[in-house]
């Protein structure tokens, strides 16, 4: 990738090690051949940038070097490498940022999310919030003019929301739990009811979150205000009615977790979705007896096109998980709100482009 110097500035948010994020000018590169050169709109703030910032790490994956955070992005098209014919300059796109090599054979095979190669834009490798990136153009799509570029930049985490579902096998009829109502949550939410669950319960520590949640069609919003798992795997099997076929654990809390063990079907499914701590005590015998499908979700593979059709068609209303919304220069404090929580927050969206 070749960079030239940049003459209006290129005010980027880098991460130059744990709490040290600096709003700084970084060159604006040229599209290589495959590439294609965007003049960013609107990013969100994860959950995952969030551990970054305050730790330096999530999971396995540390923070090595100076990096340009931000991975749920959107933008515009200002210039398009050599070989590029999908897109061309003024259109609007939504950036899928994880890079698979695309030759290993688990690439080959469709789960390229899963890649050993793989790099994410935000993590191992630069991302959106800053003022141009370029990226592979295979991973951008192009979006509809009834999309705007805030919604453009939720069809990330819409992709994660789908991808846990596909992996929970939501079917018609089906009766879900849902651990957690940030944004994720909310957004399986939204598409387990277009998939065609039948009811569909959601738990969370805050009554705001779950009044969002009823709005956006779940049945049940039950406020987690104990930490007696036993109390509230009754207080979930009573709204149901019935016990769920499949659990979607949207938070990463242990506790969370152990009531979703606990709640789910004979024969059920799990899939934990929610990033939490490195390894968790759980009651592994209640799921082995019950045989409980415990399923890992990583990111998502082939799931942009859906999830924007999701979005263009109006079965997913997105929109109003998004409830602040901050200029890039105020990265700084759109980060401090996003990781206070509470108070109204669920979707914090930093604006590059004003």
């Amino acid at each position: 990738m070749t960079c030239t110097p940049s003459p209006g500035g290129n005010l980027s948010v880098v991460l130059h090690a744990k709490n040290e994020i600096v709003l700084e000018d970084v060159p604006i590169c040229e599209p290589q051949e495959n590439e294609v050169q965007l003049k960013m709109g609107a990013v969100g703030i994860c959950g995952t940038d969030i551990h970054f910032w305050s730790e330096g790490s999530v999971g396995d994956v540390t923070i090595k070097s100076p990096t340009i955070l931000g991975h749920e992005s959107s933008g515009t098209v200002t210039a398009v490498g050599s070989k590029v014919t999908s897109l061309k300059v003024g259109d609007r796109v939504a950036v899928e940022p994880g890079i698979p090599c695309l030759r290993c054979d688990i690439c080959k095979r469709g789960r390229y999310n899963v890649c050993p190669h793989w790099l994410l834009s935000g993590m191992t490798a630069d991302g959106g919030l800053t003022r141009y990136m370029c990226h592979p153009a295979d991973f951008c799509f192009k979006l509809p003019d009834n999309v705007s570029l805030e919604e453009g930049a939720l069809l990330e985490p819409l992709a994660v929301a789908l991808h846990a579902c596909r992996r929970a096998n939501v079917f018609a009829g089906s009766k879900v739990l849902v651990c957690g109502a940030g944004p994720i949550g909310l957004l399986c939410l939204s598409i387990a009811r277009v998939m065609g669950a039948a009811s569909i319960v959601i738990t969370d520590l805050e009554q705001y979150r779950l009044d969002l949640a009823v709005q956006l069609g779940a049945d049940h919003a039950i406020l987690v205000d104990t930490k007696d798992v036993q109390e509230m795997v009754k207080r979930i099997h009573t709204a149901l009615g019935d016990k769920p076929n499949i659990t979607l654990e949207c938070t990463g809390a242990p506790a969370a977790v152990q009531t979703a063990i606990h709640a789910s079907q004979i024969g059920g499914v799990l899939a934990v979705v929610g990033l939490g701590a490195y390894h968790m005590n759980l009651p592994i015998f209640p799921a082995l007896m019950k045989e409980l499908d415990i399923r890992g979700t990583n990111a998502y593979a082939n799931c942009f096109p859906t999830a924007l059709d999701m979005l263009a068609s109006g079965k997913v209303n997105a929109k109003p998980i998004i409830t602040h919304h901050f200029k890039l220069s105020e990265a700084m404090k759109a980060f401090e709100t996003a990781k206070q929580g509470g108070s109204g927050i669920i979707k914090v969206m930093i604006h590059c482009d004003q």
